[in-house]
């Protein structure tokens, strides 16, 4: 099965936050395929709007798609990075929610968590950001059980992982998940990057 991922994109995103979980699915789609299996993930980036973004340090990122189609994706992936304006988009905050309503799984990055806080996803269960923002989150949501000194999170429905390279963590663990231990063990070998499922 192909799962579909969405990763939203916006104005001063993280990199690694939406890059770094776009290239573990990439990588897992080589392995799969090497063994003469389907691809396990199909990446659509998703703007706000359709022009490039500009990500944190500049970088300018082409989207896939925009806020305005009405696709349903499997997986949806908020990174985080500099979210004031994106959470101040009802549009945006709409998205995410209506996506969550139908998706498998609801997953953000950093302070991607912000983003969910505010389209009303999350919920009693534990949820966690970068170690910077962890007080922040708290003083917004005091609903929220915000935990600290964790990777990441998951609930079944909802994920959440600490800051920029933990979503590298988060992501080989979707890919364990969806796919299996061998699978994300050899993805992240594959990227000479040293994972634990136990981490």
């Amino acid at each position: 099965m192909t799962r579909s991922v969405a990763i939203l994109m916006f104005d001063e995103v993280e990199v690694l936050d939406a890059c770094g979980p776009f290239e573990i699915f990439s990588v897992a789609n080589r392995v799969v395929t090497r063994d003469g299996g389907e691809p396990a993930f199909e990446v659509f980036l998703v703007g706000v709007d359709d022009r490039p973004v500009r990500a944190r340090g500049g970088m300018r990122i082409a989207v896939d798609a925009s806020l305005a189609d009405d696709r349903d994706f499997d997986v949806v992936l908020v990174p985080g990075g500099v979210v004031d304006a994106v959470a101040d988009n009802a549009e945006a905050l709409s998205w995410i929610e209506r996506q969550h309503r139908t998706s498998e799984l609801t997953a953000s990055v950093c302070t991607g968590a912000f983003l969910l806080a505010a389209a009303g996803v999350l919920d009693e269960r534990p949820v966690t950001t970068h170690w910077e923002d962890i007080e922040e989150l708290r003083s917004r949501w005091p609903d929220l059980d915000v935990r600290e000194n964790v990777r990441y999170l998951d609930h079944g429905d909802i994920a959440t992982s600490a800051g920029i390279s933990a979503g590298l963590d988060l992501a080989l663990h979707l890919v364990r998940r969806m796919e299996s231990t061998d699978i994300a063990t050899r993805t992240a070998r594959q990227m000479d990057f040293h994972w634990s499922p136990d981490r």
